[in-house]
């Protein structure tokens, strides 16, 4: 059994509790939390060897108590498979035959299921590989700085919040005999792997050796499916209920059991997609699979191959333009129909499900917004290709386009000059020496970036505040919330949206370079980010979690001045280091852009004097908007003079 057995879990016991079997078990596995619990010990004590000794010993024992937990069950439902006929006798006889079945079969291979109740609390270090953190310390103690490698890659794959282990990598990576094959993720799941990998073969435009790596990604994430679900096959947790007092009948009771077992299979999906460490599962990731083969064949002159999988992924996104349109570009060059592709006979045997019903009961239950990766939908059917919009009026006379994204190398990118005069830009540097604080927007914090340059800045409600109290001019203050609305209207009219943009944060920066801590510098003054998702360059990924700002929509920066060494804007490659657009600033010039993963973003290092801009970042929904507007209007019809202006300090975060 998976968990303790007790009066309480009726379910438990009626579907699950059989007649012990009277022969003895031919083997024995050692329990992975009394290994676990040694090897703390051996830490605690300085006894390094006996760490290494027993926590390997641990991640065996759970490990192969995992696979045969999959194994038996599976085999167990093939020997005892639920027929068409839903009689009340004949459905809790194969429960019961199962749950025997599992019973002697899992006994059989690792002693008595008592042995292996483990705490929660366990179970979950295992998930966060908490192990991997005392082998890596362990290793480092006995001079296997290659192992000591391997453990702390691992750990840090799931915890990449976690400094001091970052650092230890970075160390690693300077020892004498460390190579970079010795930095491998022990726990890589192998469709993950497979995936990311095609991804980047793909990018290099090595279609053939991309397509061998989808379709292997392919076939480890349906054996991954079924392993997943197997697992949920247990017995259930039944949040919420206090099973002593539990009076339902029998019936309801399975019901609540299976309806366990169905959400838990409902979250494999999620949780497939899921990278470790974190909580948000990879965008539209298994149609993703097909949208990649499909352009790869077609780069291949495979079309037959590019049609089914085009097919396939309607199936997941029905009616879905930019694929409809390569499905019958694909049926008109080969002059007939295909199907979808059929999925491993494996998979199908055990799901008892054609092809079609399945992918799409799994299509349902992936929960991804689509409109994202339209990057990926090539469209050369029927010479479609996707191009950026040539974009919108940029509303005032005396504003110059300068970069489109094309030239921008990019998507969703513009650059302009112009927007601001000089006299402008003069008096918002006058105000930004003014008004603006050290570290404001960041804590306090002087330098949050970069210990080579100090950071100041003030928000729009701010310097609008000390406008009215008369510790700046009011004119000035005024000139500044003018400007930011100047710059709104561009981007929304630019980029063609179809609704009101508002603001999410208006922040006037300098950023100062400290003299003294210039030379050989090799860091940024903001470094490669995205402005509403955390950018994860080894996924190839951008995660769209908090603590991002999830909610930000578009992206401007307008700059004061250029009288300054370095301080370049960069756009870069999901990889973080590939630089793709760079942008020198100077008075009146704004580069204006989406806020999501399509566009990583950063400084370079200011090596002299002071370089000040004005960022914004703008949403589309309401709910996130900046309170300047209110601000102003209570200005603009005075109602707020002889009262005092009321500005909650948190409506500036």
């Amino acid at each position: 059994m998976d968990g303790p057995l007790s009066p309480a879990a009726v379910l438990s016991l009626v579907l699950l509790t059989v007649l012990s079997s009277s022969s003895s078990s031919s083997s024995s596995l050692e329990p992975f939390d009394l290994l676990y619990d040694n090897a703390v010990q051996a830490f605690y004590s300085s006894d390094y060897p006996n760490v290494v000794r027993y926590m390997e010993g641990a991640l065996r024992s759970y490990a192969e108590l995992r696979r045969t937990k999959v194994r038996c069950r599976l085999r167990c439902q093939d020997q005892h498979p639920f027929d068409d006929t839903f009689s009340d006798l004949r459905f809790f006889d194969v429960v019961l035959r199962r749950a025997a079945c599992m019973n002697t079969c899992i006994e059989d291979k690792l002693g008595a299921q008592s042995m292996h109740k483990v705490s929660e609390d366990v179970v979950q270090d295992f998930n966060r590989r908490i192990p991997y953190n005392y082998l890596q310390l362990a290793y480092q103690k006995l001079k296997q700085s290659d192992k000591a490698a391997a453990a702390a890659h691992t750990y840090f794959q799931a915890n990449p919040e976690h400094v001091e282990m970052g650092q230890n990598l970075e160390q690693y990576k300077d020892l004498q005999g460390v190579q970079e094959e010795h930095f491998v993720d022990r726990e890589a799941r192998a469709h993950q792997h497979a995936f990311t990998e095609a991804v980047q073969l793909y990018d290099r435009g090595d279609y053939e050796a991309a397509i061998a790596l989808f379709e292997e990604a392919l076939v480890e994430y349906f054996k991954a499916d079924v392993e997943c679900r197997a697992l949920c096959q247990g017995p259930q947790r039944f949040e919420g209920h206090d099973h002593v007092r539990y009076r339902y009948s029998l019936h309801e009771l399975v019901s609540d059991h299976f309806t366990q077992v169905l959400h838990c299979e409902h979250e494999c999906v999620r949780d497939l997609a899921t990278r470790p460490g974190r909580l948000s599962p990879m965008e539209n990731y298994l149609p993703l699979h097909y949208d990649y083969l499909q352009f790869a064949y077609f780069h291949m002159d495979r079309l037959e191959e590019a049609l089914q999988c085009a097919l396939t992924y309607l199936l997941f996104h029905e009616g879905e333009e930019f694929m409809t349109d390569n499905v019958d570009y694909y049926r008109e060059m080969l002059g007939h129909d295909g199907k979808p592709r059929e999925v491993s006979h494996e998979y199908q045997s055990f799901q008892s499900l054609c092809c079609r019903f399945l992918l799409r009961r799994m299509a349902k239950q992936i929960s991804v917004e689509v409109g994202s990766f339209n990057k990926f939908a090539l469209i050369i059917i029927k010479k479609k290709r996707q191009k950026d919009l040539k974009g919108g009026p940029l509303v005032y006379d005396s504003v110059q386009l300068v970069q489109n994204s094309a030239a921008l190398n990019g998507t969703q990118r513009v650059l302009l000059d112009s927007v601001i005069s000089e006299d402008e830009c003069s008096q918002l540097r006058h105000l930004a020496h003014s008004v603006t604080m050290a570290g404001d927007g960041y804590r306090g914090r002087m330098s949050p970036h970069t210990p080579n340059e100090r950071f100041e800045g003030a928000t729009v409600l701010k310097t609008l505040q000390f406008g009215y109290e008369g510790r700046v001019p009011l004119r000035s203050a005024r000139l500044f919330y003018d400007v930011s609305e100047r710059a709104r209207r561009i981007i929304e009219s630019y980029f063609l949206l179809n609704s009101t943009l508002h603001f999410s944060y208006t922040h006037l920066v300098c950023r100062t370079a400290i003299t003294g801590q210039q030379d050989h510098r090799n860091d940024l003054s903001h470094p490669i980010h995205a402005d509403n998702c955390l950018l994860d360059p080894e996924a190839n990924e951008c995660w769209k979690e908090p603590p991002a700002y999830t909610y930000r929509d578009y992206s401007a920066l307008l700059y004061l001045n250029g009288d300054f060494e370095g301080g370049e804007f960069i756009f870069t490659e999901m990889d973080a280091k590939t630089i793709t657009a760079s942008v020198k600033p100077k008075c009146g010039r704004m580069v204006g852009f989406s806020s999501g993963g399509e566009n990583p973003h950063g400084v370079k290092a200011v090596t002299s004097g002071q370089r000040c801009a004005v960022a914004l970042w703008f949403t589309l929904d309401p709910l996130f908007r900046e309170l300047a507007d209110e601000v102003i209007m209570a200005l603009d019809t005075q109602s707020v003079w002889g009262q005092g202006l009321n500005i909650n300090p948190k409506d500036e975060l």
